[in-house]
């Protein structure tokens, strides 16, 4: 392990602040003033309404404290009213409910999405710094949801290429006592218990800790699990000008590795939703994170301040899988392994942002630094099964299984150095300009312990982004942008660097968007935008049939996006999107030859969720979601079929600040297969269920 440089640069940082929440770095004494929403526009602010479904924040898109109305991109949000009247404590699950986004099944042991047809196990991250590592995610802790699409290079470095998903933490409030909790039961015996408290202690100190003990059942047999979390986070102000937080989260996972069923005649093999293709007591996962992180903001001036991060991370994961290969409708075959991998990232982050004017154009400069080091080991044993298949007509006939010695043992050591600088340009009121450029040195050693091959490259990249906003009245924005990212050619995880990828320079992703943004009313938000994502550099035989590879692929994403969010009539909230997707190989590529449609790419998505109160005791939630076909690989062989599925929940406030919740999942039991892993680990959706929970507020 071999943090010094990072140590050096994350010091360094201190004495200016550092970035975590955007907006937070307008410091506040006023503990009534949410420092997340003081810098709104007032015809942005709900007055005298807590926003439930709707936001206007757009910080985490500028790392600085921007409405979203004026973020020349498309960027979805989840709230925590929604997950609560949802009852979503995983964020796979909350995930489903944002169109332009779908569910790979993440070989059953982590979160894995695919974002505008970009695949990524990677591209996820906690108050803007990087959770890269492959786990599943709680949501116990978390203020909000944020998936910001297209790439994202400026902001939040490599990858990101069809966009990066952004979980808000709790913090802890110096507006005085508070506590919360719930407990939940569904109907196959799985339950949730979550605690919130958040205390002062002193004149400017507060402190809040939010936990969960949860337990895992459903229809899928030998399928359980359990996940333990904590998180304890420090609020303090040094000052009028100057504010500190620190967290601590603790997650441990345990869960059966589930890999789904296998495909025959061209779809996923039915009449085995429930079927557990695996062994009992092997197929088991298990993660235990640590993060820590603290973050200083300083407010110099009305026009200066600063803000500066610390986080250090460690993963300890470790799964064991046999999983369905195939099937020819009598028998299934089987393979299997057991991997695991420790990592420690360690991440220092600093921005300045200012406000200055140049004659008639007003200007908001934000500078940043940001070093990062990951280190990574990586291995995997294979298995020794007694019988390789077995019988559809005994599926739970279970056969013998032992490990292999150890077939490969991987170590990376990755160091990244980064800069940019980012210009807001108001032309009046108007008009509204924001272009900036990112440089990243890209520092990756990888060894591959039992080949002894050492592997190194170094990239230097620099990714630009352009947007142009023009508001032709109050409450209405038009936008065109450009954006770019870089994917280095060891792929997201960076846990080997084989000799002919370090020969090649990185993908690239470059996005073009235009699109609109509208403030119906105070409360109301309408946004829609078409887009165009072009990958490149991707790797492909070289066409004179030489055996070699050059950096020839390309693909080509193409959609449209609708949206409105936030009150529609006043007892009415709603989060409704819809998405159009087109993408295909346009050069082949290791993926796949040119023409074949992008995996796991529907081409029409649509989610709803809605809150009706009807009185102020009693409320209803509606919800559904349509995704349309799509093929489970590249191989375009196997399709996973078209489903609706529909949701309901009702709500009753028993007295005050103690509500009865009901949550109906697949009210009309649809038999559908939302997500796959390749071919042949495909994963059957829950059937109709039901949620019972008590949850309070004092």
């Amino acid at each position: 392990m071999r943090f010094p440089s990072i140590r050096a640069a994350a010091l360094c940082t201190l004495p200016l602040a550092i970035f975590a929440s955007p907006a937070a770095a307008e410091a506040h004494t006023d503990t009534n003033v949410d420092p997340d929403r003081d810098y709104l526009p007032s015809d942005i602010l709900v007055t005298g309404q807590r926003e439930r479904y709707g936001t206007a924040d757009g910080s985490t898109a500028t790392k600085t404290a921007t409405p979203l109305i004026d973020v020349p991109q498309a960027v979805a949000v989840i709230t925590e009213d929604q997950l609560n009247d949802q009852a979503i404590t995983q964020l796979g699950e909350a995930l489903r409910y944002i169109p332009g986004v779908s569910l790979e099944s993440g070989e059953g042991h982590r979160d894995e999405v695919f974002i505008r047809g970009q695949e990524t196990t990677a591209d996820f991250y906690l108050d803007g710094l990087r959770d890269d590592a492959q786990y599943y995610r709680s949501l116990y802790n978390v203020e909000r949801i944020e998936v910001l699409k297209g790439a994202n290079a400026l902001i939040f470095g490599r990858g990101g290429g069809g966009g990066v998903v952004n979980r808000v933490s709790k913090t802890a409030s110096l507006g005085g006592q508070e506590v919360a909790g719930l407990a939940q039961v569904d109907s196959f015996g799985a339950f949730a218990l979550t605690g919130d408290v958040n205390m002062p202690a002193g004149e400017n100190v507060a402190v809040r800790v939010t936990g969960t003990y949860e337990e895992f059942d459903s229809n899928r047999d030998y399928f359980e699990g359990r996940f333990i979390g904590i998180t304890p986070t420090v609020t303090a102000e040094l000052g009028p000008d100057t504010r500190v937080t620190a967290h601590y989260t603790y997650d441990d996972d345990q869960r059966v590795t589930d890999r789904g069923v296998p495909s025959f005649e061209g779809g996923p093999l039915r009449g085995y939703e429930d079927t557990f293709f695996g062994i009992p007591g092997f197929n088991e996962a298990s993660s235990e994170v640590h993060i820590a992180r603290a973050r200083i903001e300083h407010q110099f001036s009305g026009s200066l301040r600063a803000n500066a991060s610390v986080q250090y991370a460690n993963y300890d994961k470790v799964y064991a899988n046999v999983l369905p290969t195939g099937t020819d409708g009598e028998t299934v075959t089987l393979g299997g392994y057991q991997d695991y991998t420790d990592r420690e990232n360690l991440i220092g982050q600093a921005n300045l942002i200012g406000d200055f004017a140049t004659g008639a154009l007003t200007h908001k400069v934000l500078v940043g630094i940001e070093a990062s080091q990951q280190d990574t080991q990586n291995g995997r044993f294979g298995v020794v099964l007694g019988d390789n298949t077995v019988d559809l007509d005994d599926p739970y006939d279970f056969t013998s299984v032992s490990l292999t010695p150890i077939q490969r043992q991987r170590d990376s050591d990755l160091n990244v150095l980064s800069a940019y600088v980012q210009d807001q340009i108001s032309l009046g009121s108007a008009i509204d300009v924001i272009a900036g450029v990112r440089w990243d040195r890209f520092d990756l050693e990888t060894l591959d312990v039992r080949d002894d091959i050492r592997t190194a490259r170094v990239d230097e990249m620099f990714s630009p982004r352009f947007g142009i906003v023009v508001k032709p009245m109050r409450g209405l924005s038009l936008y065109a942008s450009y954006s770019q990212s870089f994917l280095p050619q060891a792929g997201d995880q960076f846990v080997l660097l084989s000799p002919e990828d370090a020969a090649f320079e990185p993908e690239k992703f470059d996005n073009y968007e235009i699109g609109a943004k509208w403030l119906v009313k105070p409360d109301l938000f309408l946004t829609a935008a078409i887009f165009r994502l072009d990958r490149t550099n991707t790797q492909a035989a070289n066409p004179d049939n030489s055996g070699t590879t050059v950096l020839v692929g390309e693909s080509r994403v193409e959609g449209f996006e609708l949206s409105l969010t936030g009150a529609i009539l006043p007892n009415w909230e709603a989060n409704i999107a819809y998405t159009y997707l087109d993408g295909e190989i346009t050069t082949s590529s290791v993926f796949a030859d040119a023409g074949t449609r992008l995996q796991q790419l529907p081409e029409n998505q649509f989610a709803a969720w809605n809150h009706f109160d009807v009185t102020e005791r009693l409320g209803f939630g509606l919800g559904a979601i349509y995704q349309d076909e799509q093929f489970s690989s590249f191989s375009n062989e196997v399709v996973l079929p078209d489903y609706w599925r529909v949701d309901l929940a009702a709500y009753y406030e028993v007295t005050e600040g103690v509500q009865a919740q009901l949550n109906i999942e697949n009210l009309f039991d649809e038999d559908y297969f939302p997500s796959a892993h390749g071919d042949n680990n495909i994963q059957p959706a829950k059937p109709f269920s039901v949620r019972a929970g008590i949850r309070f507020e004092l």
